[in-house]
């Protein structure tokens, strides 16, 4: 199983989930993190405020940030080699960088049904190929 390292820009605090103006690239990639630990997988992720030793310790990460700036962060290292920079992997790219089967799509929540789209007609409309005289529109 592969090792994976998350150097993040300087945020408020370890997740950067806190304060009042919460961003959504966060939140996700905290939940993305816990689910790839709940599977086994082997990742970390160092925050530039908290813990700059980290950065200066990995010689890809001290190359990237002369090259790019703390501006290029987030920088991804999978087994040490750089994988991503500029933003935040997805559940899908984490689990197969870890090894791990792809992430199911999200199911509905017990009692809620799921509705499919509606099927298009060679026009392009919802209505089928007989929508001139269908109701549905």
């Amino acid at each position: 199983m592969s090792t994976i390292e998350v150097f993040e820009p300087a945020l408020c605090c370890n997740t950067g989930v806190c304060g009042d103006d919460v961003d959504q690239a966060l939140v996700t990639f905290s939940a993305d993190m816990d689910w790839i630990r709940s599977q086994g997988g082997d990742i970390a992720r160092f925050n530039l405020a908290s813990e700059p030793l980290a950065f200066t310790q990995r010689e890809p990460v001290t190359a990237f940030l002369r090259l790019s700036g703390s501006e290029g962060l987030p920088l991804v290292l999978v087994d040490g080699v750089t994988a991503q920079t500029g933003r935040y992997p997805d559940r899908a790219q984490l689990a197969k960088w870890a090894g791990l089967d792809s992430p199911a799509p999200a199911a509905a929540p017990a009692g809620i049904t799921m509705l499919g789209l509606a099927e298009t007609g060679d026009d392009g409309s919802c209505c089928g190929d007989d929508a001139a005289n269908s109701n549905c529109c």
